[in-house]
Parts: structure tokens; sequence; C-alpha cells
């Protein structure tokens, strides 16, 4: 067993700026899973997350000449607020490097502490790489957000709580992951104390680094993250987190954008208060946990990490919680172009809510409708909605899990594009910054038009934007270089069924 690491995380100095936490019963989930849900509130700390421990902990071990020079890290929100305190608290200097992207709110936050920023790259992989460069020009401490000894310690001293203030019956710990920093911490100490204990790892299905890491036995580096749980969007796993993964964790979930705002509703339906993506996800792992297993009377425990949410998101939040939490069906209907089809086609559902209908005119024999229809929540709803449309003679196509028709579709006005338009069409997130439109249009040059354009903000960090291109066949491939060169990501989706149902020739 590991000692060392028993003895960091007992004698860590995290209580000159943290609180002990409470570990709050969660009536409404417990009801609603038949299991005891218990959250741990780390959003109750002072700079709303759990990283102002594992920050303040290493800075405190820092000799006097470290501490002299100051310290140096990289972060587009929590870490920073922990390090720009822990260094208020020290009376040491800090500086921190921040994308381009990162919300005035969270600036503020870290500035309002007493730290200098800087702000540099549309990323946090740039945002490290400018922080690693001033701490060797400078001389300065780069202080790791996940991937370092004494951070993994502070972060512990979650699950030293968690057992002091559960003694009885403790089945499961369901942790978020980003860089492993906090599971790591959590997964050593308790299972040190309570190997009984299951220690469960929650990432979002498209920032899975731990995951994919356990799967090949070894790091593996993401090609992309998605951005919607900014606060665990890494794309490698730490050396030293992944180390005690392999030998602590039990087991790793995923789960979809959609299940994290479901876990946001949850949060707040028990609590009254709002978590931030990464801060929900142990609970969509533990609601989902509990579904796949098939379990009842156990007590599970979620970390809710951290309350750092931009109140733009919330409309996001809202609109998606529905579908995550199975209580909202998207359909893609064709009906006949006739007047009172409508009527019988609402005659079919019965007493079921229309949520959303979107419809416009294009084809004189057969309409195309996007639908929303409330649901019971239980998983064989879906499928017996769409069996009685379809034994009706209605054609159906499941959208509930297509996301460009979440995204976009279901926002879009205007109809079918012409035929014989040549329209290609992509996804493209773009950073949330001054001119960065501008900078794409400019990098196209005129060589293409544009047949398509939408967009919505959800405040975060990049928006997602559906574009339409007017191309030959054979000029895909320069529009890809362009892509590749700015560095934006991308998808294609001319092919994808929400285009072609209600934008497509």
């Amino acid at each position: 067993m590991p000692h060392n690491y028993i003895e960091k995380i007992l004698r860590a100095r995290v209580y000159d700026v943290a609180i002990e936490t409470p570990l709050d019963f969660a009536a409404a989930l417990t009801a609603r899973l038949g299991n005891t849900v218990l959250l741990k509130r780390e959003d109750l700390q002072s700079v709303f997350s759990f990283k102002l421990r594992g920050a303040y902990n290493k800075m405190s071990l820092l000799d006097a000449n470290a501490k002299a020079q100051g310290v140096i890290a990289a972060s587009a929100g929590n870490h920073a607020q922990g390090v720009a305190l822990a260094a208020k608290r020290l009376g040491i200097h800090a500086l921190i490097v921040m994308p381009t992207t990162t919300p005035d709110i969270k600036i503020n936050s870290v500035k309002a502490l007493g730290a200098e920023t800087v702000l540099f790259g549309d990323s946090y992989s740039e945002a490290y790489q400018k922080a690693h460069d001033l701490a060797k020009q400078n001389g300065r401490v780069f202080i790791h957000p996940y991937d370092d000894p004494d951070v993994i310690a502070g972060q512990g001293t979650v699950a030293m709580e968690i057992l002091r203030q559960q003694t009885g019956s403790l089945d499961a710990i369901f942790v978020p992951v980003g860089g492993g920093g906090l599971i790591a911490g959590v997964a050593v100490y308790s299972k040190f104390v309570r190997p009984d204990i299951k220690i469960i790892g929650v990432e979002p299905d498209d920032a899975d680094c731990l995951n994919r890491a356990l799967q090949a036995g070894e790091r593996v580096i993401l090609e992309q993250v998605g951005l919607f749980a900014d606060g665990v969007a890494v794309k490698q796993i730490g050396a030293e987190p992944f180390r005690l993964a392999q030998q602590y964790v039990d087991a790793v979930i995923t789960v979809s954008t959609d299940e994290i705002c479901a876990a946001i509703k949850d949060i707040f339906d028990d609590t009254r208060s709002i978590a931030e993506p990464a801060g929900a996800l142990s609970v969509a792992g533990l609601k989902k946990y509990v579904e796949r297993e098939n379990i009842t009377g156990q007590t599970l425990v979620a970390i809710d990490s951290g309350a750092n949410i931009n109140f733009d998101r919330l409309r996001y939040v809202a609109e998606r919680a529905q579908v995550g939490e199975h209580r909202e069906i998207l359909l893609a209907v064709t009906i006949p172009e006739i007047p009172g089809s409508f009527h019988a086609f609402c005659g079919l559902l019965g007493g079921r809510s229309i949520t959303e209908f979107n419809y416009r005119y294009y084809d004189p024999v057969t309409a195309r409708v996007f639908v929303g229809l409330s649901s019971s929540g239980l998983a064989h709803d879906r499928e017996a909605v769409i069996g009685l449309l379809l034994a009706q003679g209605f054609a159906v196509t499941d959208m509930t899990a297509n996301e460009l028709a979440k995204e976009h579709s279901r926002y879009m006005v205007g109809g079918h594009a012409p035929a014989g338009l040549n329209e290609v069409v992509y996804s493209i997130e773009f950073p949330e910054r001054p001119g960065a439109l501008l900078r794409f249009l400019t990098e196209l040059g005129g060589r293409w038009n544009i047949s398509l354009f939408h967009y919505r903000n959800h405040g975060a960090a990049f928006g997602r934007v559906l574009m339409g291109l007017q191309m030959p066949e054979n000029g895909r491939a320069e529009l890809i270089g362009c892509l590749e060169h700015l560095g934006f990501v991308y998808r294609e989706e001319t092919g994808n069924p929400a285009y072609r149902l209600f934008s497509g020739e």
C-alpha cells in the first residue's frame, strides 16, 4: 500500500483555505434510484471548486527561495482560482496564463484574488505551453493542475472527509475525471482505509482520456476532446494519476452531454444549487451505473466538484436536460402534404404533449416535420411511439441522439436547398473570441460561396457553427486543408439525416 501517499494526505495543509464540505443526503435522487445517494459538496468551497486543496498543499510546501521567485500556472478556470487564492494566503506572487477564450467572469475572479493574468492562445494546451516557457524564463515554479504528488495528496483529503462523514455502509464513490488528480487522491486513500469501496471514475464520452488509457494499458493522447464539460476537457491523463488509477480505480463510466445536463438538473432539484458540467459528471455516472448494474439498496457517493458555470450556459443545459432524462423524444416524421394531416398525426399521439413542432412547405406531396414529444422517461417509451407511427404508415427517423439535429436543425428555418446547389456541409467549432469568424472567412478568401450558416452562443469557450458551402466534389480537399491550417475542429455533415431531411437538396 502507498504509505507515503497516506502520510501526505494526512499531513496535507488544506484547511488554511479549504472547508470540510458537507456530505448531503440527496432525497429526490435517493427516492428515484432506490439507492441512498450522498453528494460531497465541493461546490461550496470559497472558489466553488475542490481545486484549491491541491494548489494550496503544493504551494505551502515550497521553500522560501521558490516562494520568493513566485509561481505560475495555466488554467481557464478552477485551478487558476485555486492557485490565486493559495498565493494570496501565502504571500506569493502568482502569474496565471489563461486562453484568450476564457470568459471575463473567470478572468476577473482570478484578478480579484490578486494574481496577474496573461491571455494566450485559443486552448488550454497553448496556454499550458506558454506557461512552461515563462516558467523557464522567470524561474517561477509551475503548479501543475493534476500531475504532481503534492497536488494529488491535497485532493485526497476529499476522500478522508467522506470516510469520516460516512462511517456506515458505503458501496461506491463516483469521481469526475479530467487530468486525474482528484480520482488518484480519492482512490489511493479510500482503498487504504476501506478496500471494499468501489472507486468509479466518470468522464464525458467525448473526453475519456482515462477510459482510453486503461483500455490500451498505457496513456494515450486524444486527437480532440469535447468542450461542454470544459473543466475536464483533457487530452491525456496525467502520468502519476494514471499509475495510481491502474492500481486503485475499479471502473470508468462515460456519459453524454445530455446526461450531464440532466444531472445538473438533478443536483438543482435536490440542493437548489447549480453545478458546472464537470461538477455534475459524477451524478450522471452514478445514475448510469445504477441503471446498467440494476442495483438497489446501496449507499453511493457522488462528488459535486464545482459550480463555476457561466449564466449564459443555463439555457443550453435546460434545453438538453429533458433529452438526457429520457423525457423528450425528437423525431423526423414524413406526413402527407394535405389538409388535416397534422390533425390526424396529433390524434395518433393521444394525450402526449408536443414539446416542439418545426415545419416549412417544400414538397406538394409529402411534408417533413421535426417534432418533439414528451416521454415518461422509461426506456421502452420511445420505441413504442416510433412503432405506433410506423404502423400507421408514417416514415420516421429518430433524432433523439442526433447531435446536429439537437444543436442546429431544430432552430433553423428556411427549408431545403434548391436542386443543383452542390452544397457540402460541415460543423465547425469556433473559438469564442473577437475576430475568429473574420479570420475564417479571410482564410476562405472567396473561393466558395457560403450557402448555409447557423450559430448559437452557449456561453462556452467554443461555439458550434453549421456551415454549407457550394463547391464541386474535388474542392473538399482544399477546404479541409483550410480548416486544418486554422486548427478548427470540424466534421462533415452532408450525409447526416438531420441535414438531408430538413435542409439538403
